[in-house]
C-alpha cells in the first residue's frame, strides 16, 4: 500500500490531540502539524472549539457586575476603543492590507503590536484574509460575505472555521520578509496578554496612588481589557456583515459594497466602502469633504510630523466616474 493510501485512511487525531492542538494553536498560530495547506482546503464550518476565545471575552464582560464602574474606567475603555480602532482601521486596513502610504520599519512594527491589542489576530493575517477578500468580493470563495452566507456567518461565524485560521504568507510576501512582523503575528496572543496585565496593573496604581477616581485593577481590567475589545470586535465586523447590505451605492464595482455614515461614525471612516471597493488603493475612504473619515484624518496629521508619508489619493478619473454615474443615475 502507497504511502499516500495509508495517510488518506489514517484515523483522525483523538479528543485529547484535538485539544492539545488548539490549545498550542491560541499560543502559535502558524502550528499545524497536517500542513496550512490542508487546513485551508477544508470546507467551511461552525467549530466549537474556535469560539471559546469569543465566548472567553464575552463572558468577562459580566465581570463587570462585580468590579462596577467609574468614570475613569468607562473613559478608558471608550479612548482604547477609539485608539484600537484607528490601529485597525490605519494600519492593519489602509497600511498593511492595501499598502496607501509608507512609513518606517519601526513606526510598522509599533502600529502592529498596538493594532495586535485588538485582539483581532496578527497584522499578516487580517492583511492576507482582506486581501482575499477584495479578490473575491461577494463570490464564493469570499470568507465573509453576507451576500452569499447571510448576516451570522459573514459577522463572526467565519472566524471559528478552522479553514480560515492559518496565514496565507504566498499573498503577503511583501509583509512577511520582516521577521518582527512574521513574530506578532505568529504569536498573537503575546501582545493582548501584557496588555491586559498592564491594564490591571494600571488599574491598582491608580487606586493606590489616586483614590478618588474610584477605579481598580479589576475594573480597569473588565472595562479597557473586556467590554472595550467586544465593543471594538462587533464595530469593526460590522464592515463584513452590513456594509455589503445597507447604504448607497455611487459605483458600480462587481460586488454589493455600500456607503453608509452610521458604519463610518462607529469605525472612523471605513463605512464609505462603496468608495473602498472601487480605489482600495487610496488613503482615504470618504473621498469628498462631507463624507467624516476620521481615520483619515488622523494619517494626514501623522504625515505633517514625517511619521507616515506618501499618502496615496483618489485619482481625477473616480472623481469624473462619480459624476458621470450621478449624471446618469435616474434618482439623479
Amino acid at each position: 500500500m502507497s504511502e499516500f493510501t495509508s495517510a488518506s485512511k489514517s484515523p483522525k487525531p483523538s479528543l485529547v490531540r484535538r485539544a492539545l492542538i488548539t490549545f498550542r494553536q491560541w499560543f502559535d498560530s502558524d502550528y499545524f502539524p497536517e500542513g496550512a495547506e490542508v487546513v485551508r482546503s477544508r470546507p467551511d464550518r461552525f467549530e466549537w472549539r474556535r469560539c471559546l476565545p469569543f465566548v472567553f471575552l464575552h463572558v468577562g464582560c459580566l465581570a463587570v457586575i462585580w468590579t462596577g464602574w467609574s468614570l475613569t474606567a468607562v473613559l478608558v475603555a471608550a479612548a482604547l476603543y477609539f485608539i484600537r480602532m484607528f490601529a485597525i482601521t490605519g494600519f492593519y486596513h489602509r497600511y498593511f492590507s492595501h499598502r496607501t502610504f509608507r512609513t518606517s520599519r519601526v513606526a510598522q512594527f509599533l502600529f502592529a503590536a498596538l493594532g495586535n491589542t485588538s485582539v483581532q489576530r496578527g497584522a499578516l493575517w487580517w492583511a492576507s484574509v482582506h486581501r482575499h477578500h477584495h479578490k473575491h468580493s461577494d463570490q464564493e470563495a469570499d470568507a465573509h460575505s453576507p451576500v452569499v452566507s447571510g448576516f451570522l456567518w459573514s459577522h463572526i461565524g467565519w472566524m471559528t472555521s478552522s479553514k480560515n485560521f492559518p496565514t496565507d504568507y504566498d499573498s503577503i510576501k511583501d509583509l512577511a520578509k520582516f521577521p518582527e512582523l512574521v513574530f506578532l503575528n505568529r504569536f498573537d496572543m503575546a501582545v493582548p496578554a501584557v496588555f491586559g496585565i498592564s491594564l490591571y496593573g494600571l488599574g491598582e496604581l491608580l487606586s493606590w496612588k489616586f483614590p478618588n477616581l474610584g477605579t481598580s485593577g479589576g475594573q480597569l481590567f473588565v472595562w479597557g481589557f473586556f467590554i472595550s475589545t467586544v465593543v471594538l470586535l462587533h464595530g469593526t465586523l460590522m464592515i463584513n456583515s452590513l456594509a455589503h447590505v445597507f447604504g448607497g451605492r455611487r459605483f458600480e464595482t462587481g460586488d454589493q459594497s455600500r456607503n453608509s455614515i452610521f458604519l463610518a461614525l462607529i469605525t472612523l471612516g471605513e463605512g464609505w466602502h462603496n468608495n473602498h471597493h472601487r480605489f482600495m488603493n487610496s488613503v482615504r475612504q470618504g473621498f469628498y469633504w462631507w463624507e467624516i473619515d476620521i481615520t483619515f484624518y488622523i494619517l494626514k496629521m501623522l504625515s505633517w510630523v514625517g511619521i507616515i508619508w506618501d499618502l496615496r489619493g483618489v485619482p481625477e478619473q473616480i472623481y469624473d466616474e462619480a459624476s458621470s454615474q450621478k449624471q446618469h443615475s435616474p434618482t439623479a
